[in-house]
């Protein structure tokens, strides 16, 4: 039997946009009061009166999951507004496109502060009140590149398989404690998240932009629904697309090939990104 969300409050990080914002509308339309956390103040409060506006219940509190502190304010704010702590969804992260060997120690560090030590701030709070309670859901926003090292995105999927590896560990470890643990994967998503990278990166190829289709791309809608199904009926991992994990299964069975075409993808991009920006000259 499906698990009923109605009343199970629930804290989702990186709630101002993107896959997090997607997750926090659905949540709240499966019936739970929803904690939204974020560094920008506007989109959080806009989120929560849209969820407000429809009868939902919800709480919006800006702050970075670099901060401890913040993370368990966003606990005790659910647990104060809404009674309890049902469930966290931790979603904030970001990437940036640079060759490992060239990425500063600052800078390495700061992409592990954020994607992984990020979600273990939020988890770690969350946790005893869940297992007091005897139930509860920890929800992991890894990635598909879990599976697959990509070029100039090596810290990236570092992070996103450290959460992924640390989320199937701790989802035996509490095994019948009544605690959930799982993690999701998305595929390539319509969200911020290509225009954070470009910011923060040096100037490259564009390698995960160039070339590429926004048809291909999934809705951070689809996600959403992924994760409140999972909610519903948890399972240890989540993923939004069949044929993407059985082909990142499959590359992993077979590194030297699988690099091989990664290079020729990299040259490809590299060569098409250096066509087009002497057009624009």
């Amino acid at each position: 039997m499906p698990i009923s969300l109605a009343g199970k409050p629930i804290v989702i990080t990186g709630a101002g946009s993107g896959i997090g914002r997607a997750a926090a509308l659905a949540c709240a339309g499966a019936g739970m009061p929803v904690v939204l956390t974020g560094r920008r103040r506007e989109p959080l409060e806009a989120a929560a009166r849209e969820i407000e506006a429809v009868g939902g219940r919800a709480a919006a509190l800006a702050g970075d999951v670099t901060d401890r502190v913040h993370c368990g304010a966003a606990v005790a704010l659910c647990v104060e507004r809404f009674g309890s702590i049902y469930a966290v969804f931790a979603n904030a992260g970001y990437g940036v496109e640079c060759a490992a060997h060239e990425m500063s120690d600052a800078d390495m560090r700061a992409i592990f502060e954020t994607n992984f030590f990020g979600t273990l701030n939020v988890l770690r709070p969350a946790l005893p009140v869940m297992r007091a309670a005897g139930r509860g859901h920890l929800l992991v926003c890894s990635s598909c590149l879990a599976l697959l090292p990509l070029p100039y995105y090596g810290a990236y999927c570092a992070t996103k398989a450290a959460q992924h590896h640390v989320s199937r560990a701790m989802g035996v470890e509490l095994r019948g404690s009544g605690v959930w643990v799982s993690s999701v994967h998305p595929v390539g998503t319509r969200t911020e998240f290509f225009d954070t990278a470009d910011r923060r990166s040096p100037k490259r190829a564009g390698l995960m932009r160039v070339g590429a289709s926004d048809r291909f791309l999934q809705p951070p809608e689809r996600v959403a629904k992924a994760v409140v199904r999972c909610l519903r009926r948890p399972r240890p991992e989540v993923w939004t697309s069949h044929a993407a994990r059985l082909a990142f299964e499959f590359a992993a069975m077979f590194p030297g090939a699988t690099d091989a075409a990664l290079g020729w993808m990299v040259e490809r991009r590299r060569r098409a990104a250096e066509r087009g920006e002497r057009g624009g000259a």
